[in-house]
């Protein structure tokens, strides 16, 4: 059985759930999703397994999850990235994204969604029953094709997308 954090609106840990519990009522957990990029800026994109309990076969950001109650932001991140696409990297954390969205089998995602970037010269070696296919994209590109057809990528996609892209604007450090 997996747990998540149960949160408050300030990201406080106020108790735990069973993470298909905690989705299907709606209560808010804590969650990261990551954003790998590569030397060249272009951004690593998942396509969830078809096995996957929600957003199934949509595309999303390198990596997402959530920390169990014993276990890190940071450890929980590297974690699953290993697990689901089979490299580590270097990351940071760069913001919070706090978002609530019902999904189309009965499930509602509200998280506290914290944003962490990497960087990645390699290949990836994802696990099949996690990512069911992989490739790099051009951010720009990949945020005017999620904002005119949402219904190829999860919900948290685009918001986080934004966030992390703001974060990296010209002129600006990059994580």
């Amino acid at each position: 059985m997996e747990w998540v954090i149960l949160v408050n609106e300030e990201d406080r840990a106020v108790g735990r759930e069973e993470k298909i519990a905690a989705h299907a009522a709606g209560l808010l957990h804590r969650a990261f999703s990551i954003f790998v990029f590569d030397p060249s800026g272009r951004l690593l994109l998942q396509r969830r397994a078809s096995g996957k309990y929600h957003s199934a076969g949509r595309w999303s950001n390198t990596c997402c999850g959530h920390p169990r109650p014993e276990e890190s932001l940071e450890g929980a991140a590297h974690r699953r990235l290993r697990e689901e696409m089979g490299f580590s990297c270097p990351l940071t954390r760069i913001a919070a994204y706090r978002y609530r969205a019902a999904l189309d089998n009965g499930l509602v995602e509200n998280e506290v969604d914290h944003l962490l970037v990497g960087e990645f010269d390699g290949e990836p070696s994802p696990d099949p029953g996690e990512a069911a296919e992989w490739r790099w994209v051009d951010p720009g590109a990949i945020r005017r094709d999620a904002l005119s057809v949402p219904s190829r990528y999860t919900v948290w996609f685009p918001g986080c997308l934004e966030q992390v892209l703001a974060a990296r604007k010209p002129g600006r450090p990059h994580p």
